[in-house]
């Protein structure tokens, strides 16, 4: 009843509105240009993780009613069930792995044409190892005079307990939610730069394990799930997204060891993902689903992160995530604890907004793609402008452009907050805060490549 009695009064507002312009007697600021929403009611899903909240606050702060749609949000069992429910309409769009609509439209897994316009987050991630891996990894790493680890906590401390576990003969397993997530190429890389070998794929010989010449063995488990297949023993560590490290401290199972905050500086984690059909149907309503989800993600860095608290508890609640509220807090307010008790601030562990967070990089997606070329989910070499046109596919700043400049011209935003759309190319300088020291451009996709001991370059092929 709550959301019919909203849209009714938003329909009996338009009416009037129109009714007023009609007879000269009504004097409203500049409107939107953007039309009325062809779709009205809609469907959302996302996994449990504390990085799709901008999808909860564009809810419950009601900046998808302000734009005239009325929306469901729905949590799915993995990523796979919500990418198959966008593809086949079940779905109106979703909270996505960043690498989702890129392995999607390359063929990947399931094929089909995923696009997004806007990016969720930056950061995020953690990688978490087990007590017992964690002892076995301590004599090996430099502490500082305060008795505590130094970080960031560089695979080279873990090479020799994975050694120690090949000559004996046992395999060394760890989690990721799912092959193109930032948490298989954020595990695969802190592991490589280390002397780790991940594995490859081999998608036209069949073999999609990602375990190919492997030194460890990774394959995919569900977020909410780490923590408890750990503790079974099933595998020795993971990554993955808030809250699942922080759970991990909390039962006691295990140490977050590196957060990807550590591993790459600011990268992209999650985007919303909608299929090129639904956008080509439904332009309006997705350039007005962006608005409100660009005012969420504003919200949610506003003034210092002074509205994460009440995020935590939104959050926290059964709909959403449904962690405990100081377990998400650990995070989300800008602290991260590793080793039980070792509290250390990171105040951009999770970013929705700021560094122009929820724009739509082409240089984003080009890393992602060099990931994929890299342990063979691109089995053979591609043209740097090969990764160009895949990047335009499906990362749209385009839309995203609209949707922002919709909101200087409605008093919502200014234009000092987002890029310099009439200059902007849509590619970030060139990085050098990765953990290796390796400094990507994404306009040289190859040469980047080059740059790796471990992994596929050139014309190579599994």
């Amino acid at each position: 009843m709550k959301k019919f009695n909203r849209r009714s009064l938003c329909k009996r507002m338009l009416l009037a509105a129109s009714i007023g312009l009609a007879s000269g007697t009504l004097s409203l600021p500049a409107v939107a240009e953007v039309g009325y929403a062809e779709k009205e009611e809609l469907k959302f899903g996302f996994i449990k993780l504390t990085d799709m909240a901008p999808l909860a606050i564009a809810y419950e702060k009601q900046y998808f009613e302000d734009e005239g749609l009325y929306v469901t949000l729905e949590a799915q069992a993995n990523w796979k069930v919500l990418l198959d429910r966008v593809i086949d309409g079940q779905l109106d769009g979703a909270h996505m792995l960043a690498g989702q609509p890129l392995g999607a439209t390359i063929g990947f897994g399931t094929k089909a044409d995923i696009i997004t316009a806007f990016s969720m987050d930056l950061n995020g991630n953690g990688i978490t190892v087990s007590n017992d891996i964690w002892e076995q990894m301590k004599p090996n790493i430099p502490v500082g005079e305060d008795g505590k680890p130094v970080h960031p906590i560089k695979a080279d401390y873990l090479k020799p307990v994975v050694d120690k576990y090949k000559s004996e003969g046992k395999p060394f397993n760890m989690g990721m939610v799912f092959p193109v997530s930032t948490h298989n190429y954020e595990l695969r890389y802190w592991l490589a730069a280390g002397g780790i070998h991940p594995g490859f794929y081999a998608p036209e010989k069949g073999d999609t394990s990602g375990q190919l010449q492997a030194d460890a063995l990774l394959s995919v488990t569900p977020p909410p799930q780490m923590p408890a297949t750990m503790e079974a023993g099933t595998i020795y560590g993971y990554c993955v997204g808030e809250p699942w490290n922080q759970q991990a401290v909390f039962k006691g199972i295990g140490v977050p060891v590196i957060t990807d905050y550590e591993i790459w500086k600011d990268n992209p984690e999650k985007v919303f993902g909608v299929s090129k059909e639904w956008a080509e149907k439904y332009p309006n309503t997705h350039i007005r689903v962006v608005k409100a989800m660009i005012r969420a993600a504003k919200w949610l860095d506003d003034n210092n992160n002074a509205n994460r608290p009440e995020a935590v508890e939104i959050l926290s609640r059964p709909t959403y995530v449904g962690a405990d509220e100081e377990v998400i807090a650990n995070s989300m307010t800008g602290t991260f604890e590793y080793e039980k008790g070792d509290v250390r601030d990171v105040p951009d562990f999770n970013v929705f907004f700021r560094h122009n967070a929820t724009y739509p990089y082409y240089s984003d997606a080009i890393w992602y793609l060099t990931q994929m070329r890299r342990w063979g989910q691109i089995s053979e070499s591609k043209p740097d402008s090969w990764y160009m046109d895949i990047a335009k596919q499906v990362y749209r700043p385009d839309i995203y452009a609209i949707a922002a400049k919709e909101l200087i011209a409605e008093g919502k935003m200014d234009a000092s907050e987002f890029p310099d759309f009439d200059s902007e190319e849509g590619f970030k300088a060139p990085q050098t805060q990765f953990i290796d020291g390796v400094t990507y451009d994404g306009r040289k996709p190859n040469e980047y490549l080059e740059k790796f001991s471990i992994g596929l370059k050139g014309d190579q092929k599994i």
